[in-house]
């Protein structure tokens, strides 16, 4: 019986960095008291970019050569309802450009990363800033690090990691062929930490990855048959004890009742979400390049969890556009060989090459046609929204560029909308978020079989 509190270890795990000890939470939060001044409970993990008690062994192993910063590499808000019949799980991208909490008159405030705050001080100055930046009163912490990361997965008997196609991060460590694999803890840590991905680089996608295998593992375990009973729970939350750290007033007690509630939620009652940004590289001198949120969006986002209401189906934090493109068309180069179809795709934000010039003198009968190479279809199908009714046709011959050939019916050139939040980090539900295979069922290959990811390092 291990589902009870196999989400919050998950959650917790999710971290890049080692342990250190105890923090205690603000004073804002220990002045607030327990029940804080919203609805429902609301739990702040995070993991720690740090190497410091790894050995050059451990490094290796894990694939985290590089210099840590003793700040926060990942960030997790959960919010368990009241009633304890929904969860939500809103990731807060390292980046993210905030105003530290601390600062007394007469110095000014600071700001900064996020994730800044823990190297400045430590949990109790991260809490006071998210609390700071949110709105929201913080009721309990948690860190944990690598290897904790590590040996949860493995003592879970693996996670399942998924995607549409190979992911290859040098930086981390991470090669994966397309597919749906069930990863020891070694390999999941290299899925959750790259962020240098040949798909959708970045912190968003990395999110994205997160919270799908916390997912997936979950939805693993209920097919398994791993219920949560009371005294069960209270030994899982022992063993969880042993790889993540509290603050000082989250005790045995507090985990056995949150891990108690989101082991008896179902999929459609847990959500995940990414803060919605606005500027993606937003430039501050002396910080670097940071994360700016949307304003009125990530408001409505927090407003919603004060609420204590569900965070999908909001068209406030995710507005749902009248033609919605998968990627960015200023991403991607297309050769049109109509002049007035290049144009009118030109002026909607595509790059665009007009081949007109060498176009057939007859047009053939029927819709535009549009061809793309492998790997391209996500950037085809934006292609295609903006041209309602053209056939999409793979062609092993193109490279990167799309092609358009107009045929002789009439063309119309529709504006599309990217939201590169929709992409990375909408809010979904959890049956939705897993991967699309169905969960490993009881007596399945574990770690080690052929199932598992290629292993090339």
């Amino acid at each position: 019986m291990r589902r009870t509190a196999v989400a919050l270890t998950l959650l917790a795990a999710l971290s890049c960095g080692s342990f250190v000890g105890s923090q205690a939470v603000s004073a804002a939060s220990a002045a607030a008291g327990s029940g804080g001044a919203g609805r429902g409970t609301n739990i702040l993990v995070v993991g720690i970019d740090s190497r410091a008690g790894l050995s050059a062994a451990e490094k290796r192993r894990l694939h985290v050569g590089g210099k840590g910063c003793n700040c926060t590499d990942v960030m997790m808000l959960v919010h368990l309802s009241q009633n304890r019949r929904r969860a939500s799980i809103v990731s807060i991208p390292r980046d993210s450009y905030v105003e530290y909490a601390g600062a007394t008159a007469p110095a000014p405030a600071r700001s900064g990363k996020i994730n800044g705050a823990y190297a400045i001080g430590g949990g109790p100055l991260t809490v006071a800033t998210v609390e700071k930046a949110t709105g929201l009163h913080i009721d309990h912490y948690l860190e944990t690090g690598f290897t904790g990361f590590e040996r949860t997965v493995d003592n879970l008997g693996g996670a399942t990691v998924c995607t549409d196609r190979p992911l290859q991060d040098e930086n981390s460590g991470l090669d994966i062929g397309a597919g749906r694999h069930l990863a020891d803890g070694n390999q999941a840590l290299r899925y959750v930490r790259a962020r240098h991905v040949n798909l959708r680089p970045g912190d968003l996608g990395r999110v994205r990855r997160q919270q799908r295998l916390v997912d997936d593992l979950l939805a693993r375990l209920t097919a398994e048959g791993a219920l949560a009973g009371p005294i069960s729970t209270a030994r899982t939350v022992r063993t969880l004890l042993k790889t993540v750290r509290t603050d000082e007033r989250t005790g045995l007690d507090d985990l056995v009742r949150i891990g108690w509630a989101l082991g008896h939620l179902r999929t459609d009652r847990t959500e995940f979400a990414t803060v919605p940004i606005r500027l993606f590289d937003h430039r501050v001198p002396g910080v670097g390049s940071t994360l700016v949120w949307d304003e009125a969006r990530s408001a409505a986002l927090w407003e919603a969890l004060g609420a204590d209401r569900p965070i999908t189906g909001d068209t406030r934090i995710q507005p749902v556009a009248e033609n919605p493109a998968p990627t960015d068309p200023a991403r991607f180069s297309v050769r049109v060989d109509d002049a007035d179809v290049a144009a009118a795709l030109r002026a909607d934000g595509f790059v665009v090459t007009d081949t007109s010039a060498t176009a057939p003198p007859q047009r053939p009968a029927g819709p535009p046609v549009i061809r793309y190479a492998s790997g391209q279809e996500e950037n085809a199908a934006t292609v295609a929204a903006a041209l309602p009714g053209a056939l999409l046709r793979p062609d092993p011959e193109l490279d990167g560029v799309l092609e358009v050939s107009v045929g002789a019916r009439p063309v119309q050139v529709k504006a599309v909308t990217f939201d590169r939040n929709v992409a990375d980090g909408a809010p979904v539900t959890g049956d939705r978020l897993r991967c699309a295979e169905a969960p490993t069922a009881a007596g399945a290959a574990r770690p080690g079989s052929a199932g598992e990811p290629s292993g090339r390092r």
